[in-house]
């Protein structure tokens, strides 16, 4: 078995110090850029890997960000983690990836394992189960920098990065209004998340704006998933007055509503109107394709991240840096085949033939 590699070999062939070896390996800044580029090709020479538990030990830091998602099955999620790591890797941060799978048991044991491993800071999104935010609360009792993304709680007063989830929601509604759909229904998600509160007030406001009241019984409560999609259509399905349309709170529900639809033969847009919310990768190769309001999801994971290294930056003492709270990003919308519009029905025209002869 040969003998592993340590810093004194390198500082043996270069006839350096083994401090000056490590701290030209770390890019200390008393370390000339001559010495470093000669440490770290005599580095690469001999092959040598840094024991990175033991740096962190020495230095305090990881260099390692742990990230928290409720579901790695949704495309969003993993396209804010590219977002993420890109600005990660550029600043020489790994990061550690926990699937919480919307259980707040697993979302606990996400930040245990993360502190095991005295990641430098945490970025998360709640997951929907989620009510307590106690765990949360020790983190920040302990100075461990957080940073939530999409799924946030105001009360905690945590820095976060989100869209505006009122907005898109309000020109998703008010697009389905303009397009002739008369009984806009919507399926919410769990109201302990903020953003889904959020798409729910900007529903209720573009029915206000249009002069339309707002009817309880046109409210579902879904739980984010495409077999609360196809249970709203069985309840809508089941009113007196059935509605025309649904503003769901994200495309998985949307594509259980679309599913639900195709069941009963309902032609979609033509007499049935459907928009979802995430922009989904699905949306655009499905039959028909569905609207959504996509989320920037990659900038979200770049701000998210770069909010994360202010705060680390701040807490080693760089007081120039001024933190932000929370930065909210516009939303972008893909109006698609699935809310084109109503045609008018045999009845509908007849009744207008009729009216003209009368007048």
């Amino acid at each position: 078995m040969s003998k592993k590699l340590t810093i004194h070999d390198i500082a043996r062939e270069l006839n350096l110090t083994s401090g000056t070896v490590s701290r030209a390996l770390n890019d200390h800044p008393r370390i000339s850029t001559k010495t470093k580029s000669l440490v770290k090709q005599k580095a690469l020479e001999l092959n040598y890997h840094r024991n990175k538990i033991a740096s962190s030990l020495r230095s305090g830091k990881s260099h390692t960000i742990g990230v928290i998602i409720p579901s790695a099955e949704m495309n969003f999620f993993g396209s804010v983690v590219h977002g993420i790591e890109m600005i990660a890797s550029n600043n020489g941060y790994s990061i550690l990836l926990y699937q919480t799978e919307e259980n707040t048991l697993l979302e606990k044991k996400a930040i245990e394992t993360f502190l095991i491993a005295r990641v430098d800071g945490i970025l998360t999104s709640v997951a929907k189960e989620t009510v307590d935010f106690s765990h949360y609360q020790e983190l920040q009792k302990r100075h461990i920098p957080l940073v939530f993304f999409d799924r946030t709680n105001d009360e905690m007063k945590v820095p976060s990065v989100v869209v505006d989830d009122c907005k898109g929601a309000f020109m998703a509604t008010e697009h389905l209004i303009k397009n002739g759909y008369k009984r806009i229904a919507h399926v919410l998600g769990p109201q302990n998340i903020k953003g889904f509160q959020d798409r729910f007030n900007g529903y209720r406001d573009a029915l206000k704006k249009n002069n339309i009241a707002t009817d309880d019984k046109l409210i579902y409560q879904g739980n984010i998933s495409i077999e609360a999609g196809k249970a709203a259509v069985d309840y809508f399905f089941g009113l007196d007055e059935i509605p025309d349309a649904v503003f769901a709170v994200e495309d998985y529900t949307a594509l259980g509503v679309i599913k639900g639809l195709k069941e009963r033969k309902i032609k979609i847009p033509d007499e049935f109107g459907v928009i979802g919310f995430a922009n989904e990768n699905f949306g655009e190769h499905i039959t028909p394709s569905l609207s959504s309001v996509d989320q920037q999801t990659v900038e979200m994971g770049k701000a998210a991240m770069g909010l994360l290294m202010d705060i680390i930056a701040k807490n080693e003492g760089n007081n120039e840096i001024v933190l932000r709270e929370k930065i909210v990003l516009e939303p972008l919308f893909y109006f698609r085949e699935s809310s084109k519009g109503k045609k008018p029905t045999e009845k509908s025209q007849h009744d207008k033939l009729l009216i003209a002869e009368l007048s």
